[in-house]
């Protein structure tokens, strides 16, 4: 994908089609909610606080009234850090993929253009977030040389951290190195794990 803007602080969305949507316009790490069921996911909302309060969050929910809504409950819910609120217009139509309009006849974030989703973007001024100082240098490769990625046991290792970091279970590798570059950088990541890892969770770095 070319021409993708740059988006620092990680960007809330209510479903896997507006994260799709999103994908084609921004480089961003896009977290979903998964609609209603944030409001008992504490795993998820854990890792919303942890964004807000290091790269900060960008709450882009549907023009109708559950996207409201989640959008109110997620103002609670994540009540420290930085937000950024961006909201899309009521327009009316039907997404291509479904059969049916919404109940209120809206189109949702992944039936919008990409015009109208970077004029709402950049209206809420998330294109001018610095990128924060430490490195974005973690990576599968990297994970692999301890064992998180590629290796027979990795998804269990992989759970062991999650577990030990109160992050989602079902966290991709991926999205694992994407909040990890959040908490420590390629140099201390080492020592990051053997903090949070028990002993025989861990793997030593391929020499």
């Amino acid at each position: 994908m070319t021409g993708r803007r740059k988006v620092v602080p990680a960007i809330v969305v209510e479903g896997k089609y507006d994260k799709i949507r999103l994908e084609n316009v921004v480089d961003a790490v896009i977290l979903v909610t998964g609609g209603f069921r944030i409001y008992h996911n504490r795993d998820m909302l854990a890792l919303l606080r942890h964004y807000a309060e290091t790269t900060g969050i960008v709450i882009l929910t549907d023009a109708d009234a559950a996207g409201f809504q989640i959008r109110g409950f997620l103002k609670g819910a994540v009540p420290n850090g930085r937000i950024y609120h961006v909201y899309v217009p009521g327009i009316h139509g039907k997404e291509r993929r479904k059969r049916e309009p919404s109940a209120e006849g809206l189109l949702g974030v992944e039936g919008m253009d990409d015009a109208v989703l970077m004029q709402a973007l950049e209206r809420a001024g998330v294109f001018d977030e610095a990128p924060p100082e430490r490195p974005d240098d973690i990576t599968p490769a990297l994970l692999y040389t301890y064992g998180l990625a590629g290796a027979p046991d990795c998804a269990a290792k992989r759970q062991a951290l999650l577990a030990a970091l109160s992050l989602p279970p079902h966290l991709s590798t991926k999205g694992l190195c994407e909040v990890l570059c959040t908490m420590t950088c390629a140099a201390e990541l080492d020592a990051f794990l053997r903090a949070h890892l028990p002993a025989d969770s861990r793997e030593e770095a391929a020499v």
